[in-house]
């Protein structure tokens, strides 16, 4: 399941350019001087893969609390249909604006995000990262959802760390080249991020089914927990 949070990132680098591209773009890092633009761009990437590691961590301890009770499978063929229909059916999830009650948080990040554009200091660049992960962003809510079905927090963190680190490429060359892909590239791959929502959708359910499947869908645990102990 690890690898669907770098396939996320690689793909969703794309739609990312288009929301957070500009941020990124307008970095205040040194021209002249490769050497410290590399460690101006690489303290950003360090904040933001910060801030999703966090909220991993947040999300992994829930998904722990859920595999405690036993809820584990059926969370994660909860998580698969979901990530389907907000694909299939996206007309029916935009009715609903679950943004609204952190509408005021989101400003205050925007606003802090303007004031450390216009700095310079040897922290401005990981602070701008940090406040950049907090923004709203649906291909980030997906990964959310991929974390929420790790049963533990590190499981959890990883998941959101690998699903920021697949996004560092694209995003790192848009600070150094701009808008470096023509629209039709750009169009082709925004054309296939649904399919690979739905297609880690489905690797979610299976994973809840517990089909017996090496690596795509693995008995649950205390199914091999009783097969080890029938062979006593």
């Amino acid at each position: 399941m690890f690898l669907s949070a770098i396939i996320f990132g690689l793909l969703g680098s794309f739609h990312c350019i288009g929301m957070c591209g500009p941020i990124a773009f307008m970095l205040p890092v040194n021209r002249t001087n490769k050497v410290k633009q590399f460690f101006q761009i690489t303290s950003y990437h360090l904040g933001r893969l910060f801030t999703y590691s966090l909220i991993g961590l947040l999300f992994g301890l829930l998904g722990k609390g859920f595999y405690f009770f036993g809820f584990q499978q059926q969370l994660s063929i909860i998580v698969g249909v979901l990530m389907i229909l907000v694909i299939l059916l996206p007309k029916t999830f935009q009715k609903y604006n679950f943004s609204t009650p952190i509408n005021k948080l989101v400003m205050k990040v925007k606003s802090s995000l303007g004031k450390e554009l216009k700095k310079k200091g040897n922290d401005t660049f990981f602070t701008i990262g940090f406040l950049n992960g907090f923004l709203p962003c649906g291909l980030v809510y997906m990964a959310v959802f991929g974390a929420l079905t790790t049963n533990n927090m590190l499981s959890g963190s990883l998941y959101m760390f690998l699903f920021g680190l697949g996004t560092v490429p694209l995003m790192t060359a848009v600070v150094y080249v701009g808008n470096f892909a023509n629209g039709l590239v750009r169009k082709r791959i925004q054309q296939a991020i649904p399919y690979v929502v739905v297609f880690i959708g489905v690797l979610f359910v299976l994973r809840g089914l517990g089909l017996g499947i090496p690596y795509v869908s693995p008995l649950p645990v205390t199914e091999l927990h009783n097969s080890v102990e029938g062979c006593h």
